[in-house]
């Protein structure tokens, strides 16, 4: 199967900050903090779309970001959470992390939906640390970031739209003139031995998923030649293109031959041969017999099937074929895509990260760690209470215990990124 990749940006919002404030009200002399907290985030979420079936559309769109909570607001008002934001991917995608490689989601079923940046946490208000030794604390916390990474989308491609016909008739010629794919094409039998599938890109949310089926030869329904794995790809598509030889130019009826390609699927599975079809009368460009090319145009609309008459060669009616397969997908069912017999994808769940790091640099020991700068942001290092608040999270979280254990003594440069300080015991 064609993998259909794409690399993209999300990112989650970031919680709202907590507020520093004091009730007001008259004939009250002295109010107590009454800061509210931040509102969380927006987390990224994406979920499966059983009505796409590519990835194209993140061509046009490469980066995603969720709604930030907001702040808090006085007389302990909590600020407004930020709004999911769900992005839609097809059936059957797998979600890497970019920077690791590793699996953080095989998307499988319609509707599954799998959190892929989950949103910051709102910062608690100043009415949250009054103790009763602490009665006007002047500090709040700031919210926490939202979690932000580059991620591979990766899709193993079902087609959408089959292309079936005797071969030599031009199926791979019309898919490269219609989509990416670059299939080999020769003017000789059997020229494709294994299916090819392309995109058919068609503009902003409007693309679908195009193979080009190998020649179906009589038999093939028991196998013959390479029936049954051919036949297998029919099974998957929503749609099929009846291709056929108009031209009359190797003596061939095409009546027979559409007849022939259909009572073998309908042999394989009588199922298949009810899926809709439309007829594309191929080679009209270069036709040879004239009673032979109308009489089949007209038993075939006398069958009731929608016909087109192209050119693959020219392009000549190619646009308008592919306008009207686009506008008909919608309306026709996908199938089931999950094949029993397919290897199915490990997730692969991260390692929770260490809290925070401690290195050398030169006469320097820098800690770093994602919480940490969130209490930075959160501590008033003008306030002695929130300075001390500050020195006990980092007794708390081992931080102090650790600096001990690497050798830092007193006097000794401590830095936690932006903030500089020197370690007194």
């Amino acid at each position: 199967m064609l993998a259909d990749t794409a690399v993209i940006t999300i990112e989650a919002g970031n919680g709202g900050n907590g507020l520093v404030s004091f009730h007001r009200e008259k004939y009250v002399a002295a109010g107590g903090p009454d800061g509210g907290d931040g509102g969380n985030g927006g987390s990224v979420i994406l979920s499966a779309d059983d009505k796409m079936s590519t990835l194209a559309d993140f061509r046009y769109k490469r980066k995603y970001k969720a709604q930030n909570g907001g702040d808090g607001k006085a007389a302990r008002g909590s600020g407004k959470n930020g709004a999911d934001l769900t992005v839609f991917v097809p059936v059957g995608t797998i979600v890497k992390d970019a920077v690791t490689g590793k699996i953080l989601a095989d998307i499988k079923k319609p509707d599954q939906k799998f959190v892929v940046a989950k949103g910051g946490s709102g910062g608690w208000g100043n009415s949250h640390f009054a103790t009763a030794v602490r009665q006007i604390p002047r500090f709040a916390k700031g919210g926490t970031e939202g979690e932000k990474r580059e991620i591979v989308l990766e899709l193993k491609l079902l087609a959408d739209v089959g292309l079936v016909g005797f071969p030599n008739v031009g199926k791979s010629t019309l898919l490269s003139v219609t989509s990416d794919a670059k299939p080999k094409i020769a003017n000789y039998h059997f020229t494709t031995l294994e299916p090819n599938l392309g995109v058919v890109d068609l503009g902003v949310g409007n693309s679908f998923v195009i193979a080009d089926i190998p020649g179906i030869i009589e038999g093939a329904h028991e196998g013959i030649g390479l029936g049954h794995e051919f036949l297998r790809h029919v099974e998957r598509t929503r749609l099929l293109l009846h291709v056929v030889d108009a031209s009359g130019i190797e003596g061939r009826n095409p009546i027979e031959d559409f007849d022939s390609i259909n009572r073998e699927i309908e042999l394989y599975n009588p199922t298949l041969a009810k899926k809709d079809q439309i007829v594309v009368a191929n080679k009209t460009d270069i036709i040879t017999d004239e009673k032979l090319y109308n009489d089949f145009c007209e038993e075939i609309e006398r069958r009731g099937y929608k016909l087109f008459k192209i050119s693959a060669a020219t392009k000549a009616g190619v646009s308008e074929l592919m306008m009207y397969v686009s506008s008909i997908l919608d309306s026709i069912p996908v199938p089931v895509l999950y094949d029993e017999n397919e290897d199915e994808e490990t997730v692969i769940t991260f390692e929770e990260e260490a809290p925070f790091t401690i290195r050398r640099d030169n006469e320097v020991y820098v800690v770093e760690g994602e919480w940490l700068k969130r209490l930075i942001n959160s501590t008033n290092f003008e306030d002695n209470e929130s300075l001390q608040y500050f020195q006990n999270a980092l007794r708390k979280k081992g931080v102090i215990r650790e600096l001990i254990e690497k050798g830092a003594g007193e006097g000794d440069l401590i830095r936690i990124y932006e903030l500089e300080f020197e370690y007194i015991e």
